[in-house]
């Protein structure tokens, strides 16, 4: 399984990072006793059954099914091969791979459309930064005051005017037309010619959550207004708009310093607040913000601080995608809005970094823009509209469960509109017993615990089974003790099932070729399929401690789970034989009926 790469390297790699670093990556985890939880990666899920336990260095969804080791996880996310899961993590963990092994990491794994994207962005960079064919391009980004550092961090490029040269330069590396029309950069004739896609544009990568070029967007050079100013790639096999958000793989490198993401509603403004030295922007690409987009910041970081442009179309985006925010639960929201209608890109322009650090860093908290947005709603100086706005402000700051809060935003409307704090307290009671009623009508039963993880069997990884707990135990004493594996065969003991068979066998042959055996170094040498009993073992709560009558128990029982199927089937037999009326039959059955049930005792 290992292919070229030494297996003690293997294990020497594994052994040298902590399986936390590597997931914190793409998963926001928080400390639960002694395991990591949070938000699956493999799937969508409210409540985290996200699992990973650094002593034994596993991990485990328990709403999907999937788990396993460091070099599992990476194979599941960014679909590698183990030998590439086995390098990422040694560049991870700074160890250079083996001498003479053959480093095949990049695009060995990716489909064709995913090499065609990613050979197509370093294209149009290489005809920006290198060619007279992009002087053009190049012009044009220093106009955008785009330098060189800007340009090299987000691949940016050029596709130039010249009819077709990207589709001869994917020809000439031997891509198929099929391919090449599924890669979304070409325009199909009717007579079934190809065509570049984009000319005369400026050429912005956008890159999935791993940070494999997927797609492009490219910007208008022309003054030709018949034509889009920003034209996207159309959805294809791996790109899909509504789940992507610009530059979110940097980004979330970056939020594990800056400690939140910054939301912009486009990539020039991401591109602006990077120069302003915010390396955590990411955009929703111009569209409104997508449910599946929450979700890739909830999994990743929930500070999030939404900077959407500061006129009236912006501020109201910035509030829907609060009201998105607070529904989905979890995050800490701060807004930012920009003075006289501004967007990020023109803000920094006019005013500078520092100016535009310090409106971030004083971003308002998602009630308190909701409250100064329902204020804009209301006239205040007539005494009705004061009262309407007091009662929805009320409402509003009720959604809030930290009574500190509730208190502070209380008073602060009661301040500021000359009313009494009391009032305005008995009114929230009020307010939040209702809320209350309304839960309790909308989520049934009160009492059920709603902190345990939901196991959604449609979820399920079709490989994951249920795994018998009695043979799990022994199997856990198994490979972990000598002293058990020794009494188990003595006593001859041969496990019922034959993917428990097979891991025994295949445990006493890797202790007999290994020094010093672990359950991991193991894990990553059986086939894929036995691996999720390895798992369960590993992640179960099992003491290690035992005795010979602990042992005794667990076999006897799987001998009395025997004899229990083989009376179901005496049973339906002598059902049968009574159906025939075949009394010679019946009196045979019933006997080993008998002799069986004198076993079971």
């Amino acid at each position: 399984m290992a292919g070229r790469i030494p297996e003690d390297f293997i294990n020497e790699v594994r052994n040298s990072v902590n399986i936390v670093d590597v997931i914190s990556q793409y998963v926001s985890l928080e400390k639960k006793g002694k395991d990591y939880i949070g938000l699956c990666p493999f799937h969508q899920e409210k409540t985290p059954s996200f699992t990973v336990n650094e002593e034994k260095q596993f991990f485990k969804c328990f709403g999907c099914g999937k788990g396993g080791n460091v070099y599992k996880f990476l194979m599941y996310k960014d679909n590698l091969t183990f030998p590439e899961s086995v390098e990422q993590v040694a560049n991870f963990a700074h160890i250079p791979m083996p001498s003479g092994y053959n480093h095949h990491q990049t695009n060995s794994n990716l489909t064709p459309v995913m090499k065609i994207n990613q050979d197509a962005a370093d294209f149009y960079h290489r005809v920006l930064v290198t060619t007279r064919a992009g002087e053009r391009g190049m012009a044009y980004a220093k106009k955008r005051e785009l330098d060189k550092k800007t340009i090299d961090h987000f691949g940016i490029g050029y596709a130039p005017q010249q009819e077709n040269l990207l589709l001869l330069y994917l020809r000439g590396k031997n891509y198929q037309d099929d391919d090449l029309v599924k890669s979304g950069l070409f325009i199909q004739s009717k007579s079934g010619e190809l065509y570049d896609r984009f000319r005369d544009r400026l050429m912005f990568p956008l890159s999935d959550e791993s940070g494999r070029v997927i797609a492009f967007s490219g910007r208008r050079l022309s003054n030709d207004k018949t034509e889009a100013k920003y034209m996207n790639s159309p959805e294809t096999e791996i790109f899909t708009k509504s789940k992507l958000l610009f530059h979110f793989a940097e980004a979330k490198k970056a939020a594990r310093e800056e400690k939140h993401l910054v939301l912009y509603e486009g990539y020039m403004d991401v591109i602006a607040a990077y120069k302003a030295g915010v390396k955590s922007g990411i955009a929703s690409m111009g569209t409104s913000l997508t449910d599946e987009q929450v979700y890739m910041m909830r999994r990743n970081n929930r500070n999030i601080i939404i900077n959407y442009d500061g006129d009236d179309p912006g501020v109201h985006a910035a509030e829907r995608a609060v009201q998105m925010f607070k529904q989905a639960g979890g995050f800490n929201i701060g807004v930012v809005v920009l003075p006289e209608g501004l967007d990020p890109d023109e803000y920094v322009k006019k005013y500078g970094k520092d100016k535009y650090h310090s409106e971030v860093k004083g971003a308002l908290s998602a009630t308190d823009f909701l409250l100064k947005r329902l204020a804009k709603k209301f006239n205040l100086n007539n005494d009705l509209d004061r009262i309407n706005y007091l009662n929805d402000a009320v409402k509003e700051i009720s959604n809030i469960s930290d009574p500190v809060q509730q208190d502070l935003y209380l008073r602060k409307i009661a301040d500021e509109n000359k009313v009494s704090f009391e009032a305005l307290k008995a009114n929230l009671l009020h307010e939040v017993k209702r809320n209350r009623r309304a839960n309790r009508h909308k989520n049934g039963d009160p009492y059920v615990d709603k902190t345990r993880p939901v196991v959604d069997l449609s979820t399920q990884d079709k490989n994951a089974t249920a795994v018998d707990p009695v043979q799990l135990r022994l199997l856990y004493l198994f490979l972990k003790s000598d002293q058990a594996r020794e009494y188990l065969l003595a006593r001859h003991f041969l496990f019922p099932s034959k993917e428990f068979a097979q891991l025994e066998e295949l445990w006493l042959k890797f202790i007999e070729t290994h020094e010093n055996p672990t359950v991991s170094d193991f894990y990553d040498f059986i086939p894929e399929q036995l691996q999720g009993i390895i798992e369960s073992a590993e992640l179960a709560e099992m003491p290690e401690d035992f005795d010979d009558h602990e042992i005794d128990d667990q076999i006897r029982m799987l001998e009395k789970r025997k004899i229990n199927l083989q009376l179901d089937k005496l049973m339906n037999k002598i059902k049968d034989a009574e159906r025939k009326q075949d009394s010679e039959q019946i009196l045979v059955l019933t006997q080993q009926l008998i002799k069986l049930k004198r076993a079971l005792g």
